[in-house]
């Protein structure tokens, strides 16, 4: 069903059952996949390409150009999977040519109210991201992570799989998987044993990744030397391997 008032630019491209509410607007190179809604008041510009049972509550801006002083109006994209929530006023922003030309949010997550994507970002499947988190340009985040509340990252930085962030955190450097952190001096709080739980891994993966954490911050290691000790563990658990690979692999630095 599409409302009366509801502006659908000619070249948008909406699967048959898409439900469009009051006072939307859809305009030019959007393309919505089956059984997604879309409330009252939503803006949703492209090039976006919208994947299948997405739902977006009203005021949410989708698409839009970045807010980045080098755009100069190149055609970047916005593509997203399937089955997100995106509540009120969240708004998602366009990639830069100067990164990969493109903002991508995966699948099954949900942004509550007044989150912000900003460009370039890279979000993967099954996050988190409470009430009026705000992702600069350019942060990676990864999957099953749970951002708390008016949490901030800073440009570039990437946070890894199943960790998670308190309210209120300033997030300067990069989070490797599975470790918490808490207030807005980045200081790391263990690892995320509760959701690791919930998620299904063995309490042999988790005590394996407790020992990792603490080679990390505990023993006074520094990084190069505690990523030579993590390869090792990763002989017998994965889990550490993803550890080991992130922290080397970081440009920023991770949080300590």
């Amino acid at each position: 069903m599409i409302h009366q008032t509801a502006i659908i630019h000619p070249s948008a491209k909406l699967a048959a059952d898409v439900q469009v509410g009051a006072y939307t607007l859809i305009d030019a190179d959007v393309e919505i996949g089956s059984g997604t809604i879309i409330e009252s008041h939503v803006v949703i510009k492209g090039p976006t390409k919208i994947g299948k049972n997405n739902h977006f509550f009203q005021f949410a801006s989708v698409g839009e150009q970045c807010q980045d002083k080098k755009y100069a109006g190149e055609p970047t994209r916005l593509e997203i999977g399937d089955n997100n929530v995106f509540r009120e006023c969240v708004t998602l922003h366009r990639g830069t040519v100067q990164d990969n030309s493109l903002t991508s949010i995966g699948s099954n997550n949900l942004l509550m109210a007044y989150v912000h994507v900003a460009h370039d970002c890279m979000v993967g499947n099954d996050n988190i991201l409470a009430n009026n988190t705000t992702l600069a340009g350019h942060v990676h985040l990864g999957d099953s992570v749970i951002l708390g509340g008016m949490t901030a990252v800073h440009q570039f930085c990437h946070i890894g799989s199943h960790s998670f962030t308190g309210g209120g955190c300033v997030v300067l450097r990069d989070i490797p998987p599975f470790v918490m952190v808490s207030g807005t001096d980045n200081t790391p709080a263990g690892i995320n044993s509760e959701g690791l739980r919930r998620r299904g891994f063995d309490k042999d993966a988790i005590l394996q990744i407790r020992r990792a954490y603490k080679i990390l911050y505990r023993s006074g290691n520094r990084a190069e030397e505690a990523v030579e000790k993590l390869r090792e563990m990763a002989k017998e658990t994965s889990e550490v391997g993803q550890m080991a690979e992130f922290v080397a692999n970081s440009s920023r630095g991770i949080i300590r």
